[in-house]
């Protein structure tokens, strides 16, 4: 089963839990998943007499098919449950708690055991895969680990050197351009990027200078 998730910029950077709301068929509770009413409300097939199965017979080969009658049950539901209507599930929505770690990107998925749909004729619920979508930034793009950002500065800062407030994930920080600097020159405020998802460290925070005239 599958769940779209929508982040922000941040929460993929710094890690969040969340809580998501999922619509899923789960076994009746009424009736216990048989999808009758009570016990007396099941009958044997008659026409396959319980196997699910039709044999036809066509010169020397035997070919089965799945009983149309009872879909392949073997029995029959004449008295069924209110509540489902003999389908045996009922559609109900439940509240997960989802734990999105640091540094994760659009395309990852995390999964969540047994949270799935119910399995067919009874068997336990499958898993819920939840497929991430991070939302992009005004300020920052993303490359691998480190997060890119333009700094503007005007020609006399860039001439004569300066140092500005440059805005990070984790509020400002002061970064100090030399005398000279040139357009597209870059200034790394390391560990200030994305976390490794599967290591430690972090990547940097690459400052691109942008001279305006």
């Amino acid at each position: 089963m599958r769940y779209n998730l929508t982040i922000t910029f941040a929460e993929a950077a710094t890690g969040v839990t969340t809580r998501i709301r999922v619509p899923r068929w789960e076994r009746c509770p009424d009736c216990d998943g048989t999808g009758a009413k009570s016990r007396d409300g099941i009958t044997t097939c008659p026409s396959c007499h319980g196997s699910g199965q039709m044999r036809m017979q066509q010169g020397f080969f035997s070919i089965s098919r799945t009983c149309s009658r009872c879909s392949g049950e073997g029995k029959i539901i004449t008295d069924p449950c209110k509540t489902c209507g003999g389908r045996t599930r009922v559609e109900r929505e439940r509240t997960l708690s989802v734990k999105i770690p640091a540094g994760v990107e659009t395309g990852n998925t995390i999964r969540l055991s047994g949270e799935g749909e119910l399995g067919s004729y009874g068997g336990p619920p499958g898993d819920l895969y939840v497929y991430l979508t991070v939302e992009e930034h005004p300020l920052f793009t993303r490359e691998g680990q480190d997060i890119i950002c333009e700094v503007p500065v005007s020609f006399a800062q860039a001439a004569l050197g300066t140092e500005l407030d440059v805005p990070t994930l984790n509020g400002s920080v002061k970064l100090k351009i030399p005398a000279g600097s040139q357009p597209g020159q870059v200034f790394r405020l390391r560990g200030r990027g994305f976390p490794h998802l599967r290591g430690s460290g972090s990547g940097d925070q690459v400052c691109r200078i942008v001279v305006e005239v």
